[in-house]
């Protein structure tokens, strides 16, 4: 494997692209080009360590290693009983493969990787008598297998886990909002660290910690122990210990306040848990407070919040979006808010026109995540020239 250009594909959620691609630029990346769900880019073998222990928006890291293309399962197993498996594990190293399958000619995802199991262990049985053992929850070696229809990808996973678990989560609500999300959503609203942020329905506090996290500028994995590429064969544990090193030496003091409503005590001893476990008690700030019933007390302000949107969590109160609408235009004055809802109908109740509206999905929920400006006399939404 050449560990100077490594070809690097980073999976993420649909309308994150360009908001992980601005990351992967920053960190060093070369020839970074926007896919559908992904960024593809160059990079060397630091570069790849920077990206999985800092990159907000990724949801995990590949380096594809080989590509054919099959037209039966006969020529598939020839082919990948023929690839050099050991340049990339140990017999003794477990391993676990991942497929994502889009084919006519295979159509199952299951029998695929059964027959892609059976290639590397026949290759170390031919070859040393001794066969590698598959364990798929805490593997040492990760391959992703990936069909588009003839064509064959076999790709490295070098974060193992995937990236929305920071390792911060010991409790959470009915609906949480996916960690890697509430990152893309806290940079496509724009916040920066500079001045306060209110989530005034935090659940369990995913988007306070993220928003934490952001305005310290903590790595997005530094509560991680490990990542997949710490096994593979040409892993330098010392050139890792000096990237964690350099980016922990980043992490600056926040001077602004993070604060998150909720009327569930049972939610908001969740998020004081996942808070607790982010060691930053001393950063966030969680109140019992109903958002209907609230002013706004913090300036400047940013809000972004998930609220129910009667999915996964049912709303009893049908005026639920107008109390929404009503709060932001009665007791928050020049305020730039922002939610995400997959009720496109109720978030017509808010009453006023989002200035931008951004398509997302919370896990298989289309979303729409709404840009809202108040401003003090008018009462009304200022349309944006350049809303989507």
């Amino acid at each position: 494997m050449d560990t100077e250009n490594l070809q690097i594909q980073i999976k993420t959620f649909f309308g994150l692209e360009q908001i992980l691609a601005e990351e992967v630029k920053k960190l060093g990346g070369r020839k970074v080009e926007v896919k559908n769900r992904a960024v593809n880019c160059e990079g060397d073998l630091g570069f790849l360590y920077k990206i999985n222990y800092s990159a907000r928006t990724a949801l995990k890291i590949l380096i594809p290693v080989y590509e054919f293309k099959a037209f039966n399962q006969h020529q598939f197993y020839d082919r990948l009983f023929k690839v050099n498996w050991e340049e990339f594990m140990d017999v003794d190293q477990s391993f676990a493969i991942d497929a994502t399958v889009n084919s006519e000619t295979f159509r199952h995802s299951q029998f695929v990787t059964l027959k892609m199991k059976d290639a590397i262990v026949d290759y170390f049985q031919d070859k040393f008598k001794r066969r590698p053992n598959v364990e798929t929850r805490t593997p040492d070696i990760k391959f992703h297998l990936h069909i588009d229809r003839e064509l064959i990808t076999i790709s490295l996973d070098s974060s193992g886990d995937a990236l929305f678990k920071r390792g911060y989560r010991r409790e959470q609500g009915e609906a949480p909002i996916n960690e890697v999300l509430a990152s893309g959503m806290l940079q496509l609203a724009g916040w920066d660290g500079k001045g306060n942020f209110l989530d005034p329905m935090c659940g369990s506090g995913t988007l306070l910690i993220e928003a934490a996290m952001i305005a310290m500028d903590l790595p997005a994995q530094i509560f991680r122990k490990r990542f997949a590429f710490q096994n593979w064969k040409n892993y330098d544990a010392d050139l890792f210990a000096k990237i964690k090193e350099f980016r922990v030496n980043r992490i600056k003091e926040f001077t602004g306040k993070i604060v998150g409503y909720d009327i569930d005590a049972r939610m908001l001893n969740a998020a004081r848990m996942n808070i607790e476990a982010a060691e930053m008690e001393d950063v966030i700030e969680v109140r019992k407070q109903n958002f209907f019933d609230s002013k706004k007390d913090l300036f400047p302000l940013l809000m972004v919040f998930n609220p129910p949107y009667d999915e996964r969590i049912s709303i009893n109160d049908d005026d639920f979006y107008k109390k929404i609408g009503d709060t932001f235009k009665t007791h928050y004055p020049n305020t730039l808010a922002w939610l995400i809802s997959s009720d496109l109908e109720a978030v017509k109740k808010i009453g006023l026109r989002p200035s931008r509206k951004i398509k997302l999905f919370n896990g298989k929920l289309e979303t729409r995540f709404l840009q809202y400006e108040m401003y003090e006399g008018t009462k009304k939404v200022h349309k944006i020239e350049n809303s989507k």
